[in-house]
């Protein structure tokens, strides 16, 4: 039988980002879970060097405390006395990246205040340095169980799925429901529509999804690509995009703060990666209600509920790729029977469910003892399996 501890009814988290900017998400799930807390009542600051969502973390009644964390000597020094002042009031801190992690680990240890760290990127040689945290979070069990291979012990990990539906982000009025779906959108245009949102860099595979583009425009002259995303490989793809036949049917969009619209308007929503922990932009793409297509990689299967919820195919492969796309553009059955099953367990997907599960593994360090959670399918792992004691 699983116990979960019981959550504290007030608790004062203190989140440590390097920074606050939009179109990072890292940025983005630590914003959505800071103002879900801050919805359902806790004292929640938030604190990094800045950026474009300070504005709505104060309009969510959250602190906000700059706080440089550059990697410069005199910077770093400073950071560690002003972390210092905000570690000495809290009850939980909870670091995202890795800088801030290792500058809030000392701290946390002086003043004996648990710390919380969630691995985004386990591709990252880097993301071990999480591993001071009393409870590691990782965004899927596949990022889980590379960091469990890499040394982090078991009994310190925990698993909370990532999921943004009803964010804050997205839908930006405090009184509105945290597991409530996005806004709706604009009327699609004619034709089959795909799109791509992410990085515009090679672990997005964006190089496979132009290549098998052009089989799939062979196939339906009337199905167009929109990219929405910015990167350092904009130049290569655009040019790789300009010498295809159907150069004209290829749209680059630029980088987006809020990518709904441009998911309203798709049939098919391309998520070609070589590797993704646990992208935010799938629960997003499955509310829009698109037919989804992916790469069975790191947390993609688990966001796609193993292929039930969208089609997988094999990563750097852009004939598998561009075949499962025309079995969409091609067949209206299809396509409509893969957009209704972008709706299975959808709900688990929302952020009400994600700041729950965080919550519960807060309570966890604020108790004496503490178990292991299983990394192992079936089902996802919850910090409510923890069973037995360290």
């Amino acid at each position: 039988m699983t116990r979960e501890p019981p959550v504290p009814a007030r608790m004062r988290i203190l989140h440590v980002l390097n920074h606050s900017q939009r179109l990072n998400g890292n940025v983005h799930a630590a914003i959505d879970l800071a103002c879900a807390q801050a919805r359902l009542g806790h004292a929640v600051t938030l604190c990094s060097g800045g950026g474009s969502f300070d504005d709505l973390l104060r309009t969510h009644g959250i602190d906000v405390v700059r706080v440089d964390q550059r990697r410069r000597p005199l910077t770093l020094a400073r950071a560690l006395l002003g972390l210092h002042r905000q570690v000495r009031a809290a009850d939980i801190v909870h670091a995202h990246m890795m800088t801030s992690a290792v500058l809030a680990w000392p701290i946390c240890l002086l003043r004996r205040v648990p710390l919380v760290t969630t691995v985004h990127n386990a591709f990252e040689r880097s993301a071990i340095a999480m591993g001071v945290g009393r409870r590691v979070i990782a965004v899927s069990a596949a990022v889980g169980r590379s960091m469990a291979r890499r040394g982090i012990p078991a009994r310190r990990l925990r698993v909370v799925l990532n999921g943004t539906i009803g964010s804050a982000r997205l839908d930006p009025e405090p009184g509105r429901s945290a597991d409530a779906s996005p806004a709706a959108s604009p009327v699609k245009p004619a034709g089959p529509n795909l799109l791509f949102v992410g990085g515009l860099h090679p672990r997005k595979g964006v190089a496979d999804l132009l290549d098998a583009f052009e089989r799939v425009h062979a196939g339906n002259p009337r199905s167009r690509l929109t990219l929405v995303g910015e990167g350092p490989f904009e130049a290569t793809y655009r040019a790789q995009a300009a010498a295809l036949a159907c150069a004209s049917a290829v749209t680059f969009a630029g980088g987006q703060s809020d990518p709904r619209p441009f998911l309203a308007a798709a049939d098919v929503f391309i998520l070609p990666s070589l590797a993704d922990p646990a992208p935010l932009v799938l629960s997003e793409a499955r509310a829009s209600g698109c037919a989804v297509v992916a790469t069975a990689v790191d947390g993609i299967p688990e966001l796609l509920e193993d292929g039930r919820a969208g089609i997988l195919v094999p990563p750097s492969d852009p004939v598998r790729l561009g075949d499962a796309l025309l079995s969409l553009v091609n067949d209206p059955a299809e396509l409509a029977l893969w957009q209704r099953n972008s709706q299975h367990n959808i709900a688990h997907l929302g952020i009400g469910r994600v700041v729950r599960e965080t919550l519960a593994i807060y309570a966890e360090c604020l108790r004496p003892m503490a178990g292991p959670v299983s990394l192992a399918p079936p089902g996802y792992p919850r910090a409510a399996d923890a069973d037995s004691r360290e």
